[in-house]
């Protein structure tokens, strides 16, 4: 049975008010959710970005929802730090929380004045933080030099059992070398045949645990109000890798889309105002095998996508469980 979620921006909501959205998802019909883990917007006209550990805590407190996270260890996080969040909010909530590891974007990460690597190293620097973490929360000390440095750490906040380190991939090339070592995988939507090779890559290479899909979608009253939405929100993140990992400022994502149509974001974006179409969306995806669907409406208003899930979408894709 596939998890039908709801992602939570920070990069579009501030703290307090992405608070009460993801209440209000939970109260909408949602069991889970995730979040981003971001200093920067992508946009201007996104404007918000709070810090997503501190929101994981009150939002874990505030609802019984299982909640994860999108994060990169090794450059504005120091492994054992991440590895200190995660036991800390797995101790609070045994079960209830997963982290995702990634390699980075230079938007967030270029703050610590640091050069940004080249993905082969970022992908070195992140199989050394995966061990790092994961010796820390099975109660190890920890020294080691290499791409990061651990001098003597030691967790002594531990949870019974430490929660999934799942890899974060857009690749079929990254999610084959993320089965090297995750506790399974994320990746966000692309054309179907592109993610069943994902997936595939994932699972031919030894790939264990769930496998998670994060779907942009816009959802609104009318075709023509969802696709303007989509535009105004989402036109900055529709750039491919590498692009996509190396632009550094809000003002290079900006000017970069500049010339990005509403039809171009349509192709990133599942755009629609029907809730059929939505719950159709939502097979194909299961039908690739994928174990978690975690929606993200790209509107900051989520009041008519949750009305239109809580009404059309959940109760009908339960029933059909």
């Amino acid at each position: 049975m596939t998890l039908l979620g709801f992602h939570c921006s920070h990069e579009q909501l501030g703290p307090r008010a992405l608070l009460t959205v993801v209440k209000d998802a939970e109260d909408a019909g949602f069991t889970a959710a995730m979040c981003s883990d971001h200093l920067s917007p992508w946009s201007e006209r996104q404007g918000q970005s709070g810090f997503a550990w501190s929101w994981l805590g009150s939002a874990l407190e505030s609802t019984d929802l299982s909640l994860g996270v999108v994060t990169a260890p090794g450059q504005r996080y120091h492994p054992v730090i991440t590895a200190q969040a995660i036991a800390t909010l797995e101790e609070m909530y045994p079960g209830r929380f997963w982290a995702a590891l990634g390699s980075g974007e230079a938007m967030n990460e270029h703050i610590t004045g640091d050069r940004w690597p080249s993905k082969p190293e970022r992908k070195a620097r992140l199989r050394e933080c995966v061990e790092v973490i994961r010796a820390l929360l099975a109660g190890e000390e920890v020294s080691h030099r290499g791409l990061v440095t651990v001098d003597r750490a030691r967790l002594w906040s531990l949870p019974e059992s430490p929660p999934p380190l799942i890899g974060a991939a857009v690749t079929r090339e990254t999610a084959e070398w993320v089965a090297s070592w995750a506790d399974g995988l994320v990746t966000i939507l692309q054309p179907m045949a592109d993610l069943a090779d994902v997936i595939a890559a994932y699972r031919n290479a030894g790939g264990r645990g769930d496998v998670v899909v994060q779907t942009q979608v816009s959802v609104a009253p009318t075709h023509e109000q969802a696709l303007r939405t989509a535009h105004d929100q989402w036109r900055t993140n529709v750039f491919p890798p590498p692009l996509c990992w190396d632009l550094e400022t809000v003002e290079h994502y900006d000017q970069a889309a500049e010339h990005v149509t509403p039809e171009a974001v349509a192709e990133s974006v599942f755009v629609t105002a029907d809730p059929g179409e939505l719950s159709g969306l939502i097979d194909r995806i299961s039908g690739q095998g994928v174990d978690r669907i975690y929606l993200h409406n790209v509107d900051k208003n989520q009041d008519f996508f949750l009305d239109t899930m809580a009404q059309h979408v959940l109760p009908q894709f339960m029933a059909g469980q």
